[in-house]
């Protein structure tokens, strides 16, 4: 299935040990995970002059796409081009591989030389960069503790200490300068899965008070930096 589900939540450290501590019996670790449980995820956003992905995510248009270069763990071992759609409240991800002097040309918002080689995500965000005027905009850093299960092919995950930067230059460096953009002791739990959650899953994710947020990550880390404020940024939840 190429489009899933994916649902966002809002929670409070409490809530986040609670619901680790039930998922971890029901799901599995990722195996990308480290000793830890986690790994830490380092995304660098594209968006045109008109800032039309920040904007349409704020008023919700459907169908709507960004594009994002992910690293992990600071690593530039593993560089990944990615185009993420969303159509009728689901989601998918299409990605292709980068090499370390392709993303450098991209993180300086060069489109690459013209050849009918490159992968077809690749080639869109090219064409992008030539009609649309595309360029990085910011930095996306969190840890995320992520757990599986095949039935349902369900994927949760638990993102914290969420931060933005605008040091673009430093993307594949291993410390960047950057900044929360949430109140401290607030994270964020994904839930992502294909036709149907299995309903253990489902009952044990089910907390009072629960927050659900349409926004990305992606959103609020411009919103903080355009408005200078958390609690600006958090006003749409």
């Amino acid at each position: 299935m190429d489009y899933r589900n994916e649902l966002k939540y809002l929670v409070s450290v409490a809530q986040m040990g609670l619901l680790q501590g039930r998922i971890s019996h029901l799901m599995h670790a990722d195996i990308h995970a480290g000793p830890g449980g986690g790994y830490q995820i380092r995304s660098l956003y594209f968006d045109d002059a008109y800032d039309s992905c920040m904007l349409e995510n704020e008023i919700g248009t459907d169908p709507r796409e960004k594009f994002r270069i992910r690293i992990y763990n600071h690593s530039p071992e593993r560089i990944a081009l990615e185009l993420k759609q969303k159509e009728h409240g689901m989601t998918r991800k299409l990605s292709c591989p980068l090499t370390r002097e392709q993303c450098q040309c991209l993180m300086r918002g060069q489109p690459l030389p013209v050849s009918g080689q490159y992968p077809p995500v690749l080639q869109k965000l090219l064409l992008l960069m030539r009609t649309r005027r595309l360029r990085p905009k910011v930095i996306v850093e969190y840890d995320r503790i992520p757990y599986v299960e095949r039935l349902g092919n369900v994927r949760v995950t638990l993102d914290q200490n969420i931060a933005s930067s605008g040091d673009l230059d430093g993307f594949l460096k291993e410390h960047i300068r950057k900044r929360p953009i949430l109140p401290p002791g607030q994270h964020i739990l994904e839930v992502k899965y294909d036709e149907f959650l299995p309903d253990t899953i489902r009952c044990n994710l089910q907390l009072e008070n629960l927050r659900q947020t349409a926004f990305s990550k992606y959103y609020l880390c411009r919103k903080y930096g355009r408005s200078g404020g958390v609690q600006q940024a958090l006003g749409g939840w």
